[in-house]
């Protein structure tokens, strides 16, 4: 049931033509309370579309009755005109709801440059049968209508002590962290506070969302928004609920790794004893987004060298002289020389597990990311045709 699995919400899933395909493209979450709270993180683009630019302002006061989604236009870069259409959506959506327009968020998803009037009547189009379409059962449509090179709907739930969290994510490309890295809806009806849900949803999406790099590429509409409807009244442990929302969170980081464009492996970068996080997340991101390992990944070649090549770009503190690297399991490098031949590491399987020991500290992260591939190249080379 996805964003629906909470009690206190309903959603909708609708097709208004967006998308050539005629598959479904507008959803819709509304928040039946009793509580209304809402938190969100936002890309860290300067370059926001227009959706983002509006939902900043909703969430300001901590207050959010429903949220609107659509896929097959971006409405980014479209002017005025564009935070007009945006403008327009949440008031549509307050008037059938009989809400606040201030109350309501809006996401976009798709081609960056596209919006006109026939974009705008189509997803006003989509409010009206969204909202006429809502029931405690249409999470699965919602969680379908937001996808665009997706090729499965992601969701997520997690029970725990009579509460509830329930999500549902989008993201294939341009999946790079900053705050965000794709559109994400999560609900819960525990009670919080909007103090308690903001803390919760950025402590969760710093170690999760914010460590996929699958292309290095930041999106101009990232948005995850946490809705609490109170529902179930309980008011929950709050170390408990931080660790819930971000396992929730860390599983929807996998599926979104998992179904990166053109991917053919999925990477995960560790890096222990740094001397701080901050390090351990420079180095480890340093060779998520090395085009050269990416593409020895795709051949299935464990060229370490490139490994340690991309940490030496760092500012972080380590020696590489005395660093040590791992590939799925076998030691290929130790104290920055050869270790056990190349031959005895296997990457033909999708999972490929890379650990870089830099022996400064005793911090750990782990970065996500895939492999740089000729589909992957392919795809986003005709996107827009």
């Amino acid at each position: 049931m996805t964003v629906t699995a909470a009690k206190g919400f309903e959603a909708a899933g609708v097709a208004v033509g967006l998308k050539s395909t005629g598959k479904l493209d507008v959803a819709v979450v509304v928040n039946r309370g009793p509580d209304k709270v809402g938190a969100a993180v936002f890309t860290g683009n300067r370059a926001k579309a227009n959706p983002i630019l509006w939902s900043q302002q909703v969430i300001a006061d901590g207050v959010v009755e429903a949220i609107v989604l659509n896929s097959g236009g971006a409405n980014c870069f479209t002017g005025s005109f564009g935070f007009q259409t945006t403008h327009q959506t949440a008031e549509k959506t307050a008037e059938l709801l009989g809400v606040s327009a201030a109350d309501v968020l809006v996401c976009s998803t798709g081609l960056i440059g596209s919006g006109d009037e026939v974009f705008r009547a189509k997803v006003l189009d989509g409010v009206q049968k969204g909202v006429a379409a809502l029931s405690a059962d249409g999470g699965t449509d919602a969680a379908s209508a937001i996808m665009t090179t997706d090729t499965v709907s992601k969701t997520a739930v997690r029970q725990r002590d009579g509460w509830t969290i329930g999500a549902m994510a989008k993201g294939a490309g341009m999946l790079a962290p900053g705050l965000a890295t794709m559109l994400v809806v999560i609900t819960t009806d525990a009670v919080l506070d909007a103090a308690q849900a903001d803390a919760a949803l950025r402590a969760a999406t710093r170690v999760s969302f914010d460590r996929l790099d699958s292309d290095g590429c930041m999106s101009t509409n990232d948005q995850v928004t946490l809705l609490a409807s109170g529902a179930s009244g309980i008011v929950p442990d709050l170390d408990a609920f931080r660790a819930a929302l971000a396992d929730l969170c860390g599983e929807l980081a996998r599926k979104l790794q998992a179904d990166a464009e053109g991917a053919s492996h999925d990477i995960a970068i560790e890096v222990r004893h740094a001397a701080s996080e901050a390090d351990a997340v420079e180095v480890g991101r340093s060779v998520a987004r090395n085009n050269l390992f990416k593409a020895a990944v795709f051949g299935n070649d464990p060229n370490w060298g490139r490994v340690l090549a991309a940490i030496g770009t760092t500012n972080a503190e380590f020696d590489p002289y005395d660093t040590d690297v791992w590939m799925n399991g076998v030691r290929v490098c130790t104290a920055g020389g050869p270790d056990a031949p190349r031959e005895q590491v296997d990457l033909t399987p999708r999972a490929v597990e890379v650990l870089i020991d830099v022996k400064a500290g005793t911090h750990t992260a782990t970065i996500l990311t895939n492999d740089l591939t000729h589909d992957y190249v392919h795809e986003n080379s005709a996107y827009s045709s």
